[in-house]
């Protein structure tokens, strides 16, 4: 049995989230590199903090993931990981003056959400990060941005398609993006 989560956890999954986008802040900020370079430092960053595997098979859920061949998990959660990836870099990469205020954290169970706000000069944007400790490490698992949880928004797009097609369907889907 997993241990409870202890305050002490609470802090350091904090710290983990606030010393990440710090460093993605950072990056945001640098005047002499392109688009490009900050993304790949921001990705650099970031990748480790999310379990993006358990994430591909959340979005996918109990009613999917468990009657694929491994062969398409693989393929699944590739696509799934650079969707992921490119999404979140996209949204960041539109900041440049933000700050972020950390709420206090929250205990669900054995996770820790930690709730910020993405503050403007316009507007402020709230952001949950979602976290699970499967080894020694917090792991994001979720985010919900403004309300909208990330897995629930993507499981609901792919269930569409799941719905009036197969698998090989989605991945077809899934992969035009990159090949435009």
């Amino acid at each position: 049995m997993t241990p409870p989560v202890m305050a002490d956890d609470k802090r350091d999954a904090e710290e983990i989230v606030k010393h990440k986008l710090d460093a993605v802040f950072t990056v945001l900020q640098k005047k002499d590199l392109d688009q490009q370079a900050k993304k790949n430092e921001i990705n650099e960053i970031v990748t480790p903090m999310f379990d993006f595997a358990l994430m591909a098979k959340l979005t996918l859920g109990r009613k999917h993931w468990p009657n694929l061949p491994r062969e398409k998990k693989e393929r699944f959660t590739e696509l799934y990981i650079e969707l992921l990836k490119t999404s979140y870099l996209d949204k960041l990469a539109l900041y440049t003056d933000e700050k972020v205020v950390f709420e206090p954290p929250v205990q669900v169970k054995k996770k820790v959400h930690i709730p910020t706000q993405l503050i403007s000069k316009d507007r402020k944007t709230s952001i949950l990060y979602k976290l699970y400790k499967p080894a020694n490490d917090w792991k994001v698992y979720d985010l919900e941005i403004q309300g909208v949880s990330v897995i629930r928004s993507y499981r609901s797009q792919f269930s569409e398609i799941l719905q009036n097609g197969s698998i090989d369907d989605l991945l077809q889907k899934m992969e035009k993006p990159a090949d435009e």
